[in-house]
């Protein structure tokens, strides 16, 4: 028992770890691992991670907000809509077959990893830093800085938010690797902000989630979400910490690798059950 214990605490620090080392994408590997590394059923392996997740995020939008990398008033708007969609996708995945959830999954886990490896490939020069250098397409910001919040503006980031809450309910990922550039492209926000904003809108988003699973019913081990989340919050700052010793680039891409072959994994699975 003691050693499933261990099992559980150092699998979560592996999300944790990938989750810090890359910036984003690390927490797709949640769900698998719960599910093949420690057998608990699927739907409850998508209700811990949503708590591993949010609570990790937590942690590190407690890191930026200090630091006055948060950007709340788009931030809460961007959460508002996810936490509508949160409760959506739970839901739509309870009337999904488990096999095909899985297989649905996989696909998700690919879509991510190829836009890892795209992005190991740009330019850190064509990434915006500053907010006053950037306007999106459709949202704008004064000389201050300050994003002009229009009618348009809103409906585009309520949409993508709420289509972020459905994936997150669904399948319980952060959804990082679709706000992070949300946030740069279509909001002109700098990079290092869109991240810590992220967290904030992870957070509010998977506590959505988390909620929505436990008032539906659904199981949650206390036991195993405790040690998974502890382990996963310890790995998020070992990773951070070398992440900043070693080369981005390549990190993205041995990550896209690994999250390619963990899908093959899930699809095989699935197809052979």
């Amino acid at each position: 028992m003691d050693l499933i214990l261990i099992l559980t605490a150092v699998l979560g620090a592996f999300v944790g770890f990938s989750l810090g080392l890359t910036g984003g994408g690390g927490a797709i590997f949640a769900v698998p691992i719960l599910i093949y590394g420690l057998g608990v059923p699927a739907r409850e392996a998508v209700g811990i991670s949503l708590l591993t997740v949010g609570s990790t995020a937590f942690v590190g939008f407690i890191h930026r907000a200090r630091r006055k990398m948060v950007e709340f008033p788009t931030g809460l708007l961007f959460a508002f809509a996810g936490m509508i969609g949160a409760p959506i996708g739970s839901k739509l995945a309870d009337y999904i077959a488990e096999p095909v959830l899985l297989a649905l999954f996989a696909g998700l886990m690919i879509l991510i990893a190829v836009r890892m490896w795209l992005k190991a490939n740009e330019k850190v020069a064509n990434l915006p830093i500053l907010d006053s250098d950037n306007a999106g397409p459709t949202c704008r910001r004064d000389p201050e800085g300050r994003l002009r919040l229009t009618s348009q503006c809103a409906m585009l980031l309520g949409v993508v938010g709420l289509s972020v809450g459905v994936l997150t309910g669904m399948f319980g990922v952060g959804g990082g690797f679709i706000i992070v550039p949300a946030l740069v492209y279509f909001a002109g926000m700098g990079m290092q902000r869109a991240i810590g904003t992220s967290l904030l809108i992870i957070t509010l988003v998977s506590l959505s989630g988390t909620t929505s699973h436990l008032l539906a019913g659904k199981e949650l081990s206390l036991q195993t979400s405790g040690l998974f989340t502890v382990g996963s919050m310890v790995g998020l700052f070992l990773g951070s910490w070398l992440a900043q010793r070693l080369a981005g680039p390549m990190l993205q891409r041995v990550f896209a690798v690994s999250i390619v072959l963990v899908a093959t994994y899930v699809i095989f699975q699935s197809i052979t059950r």
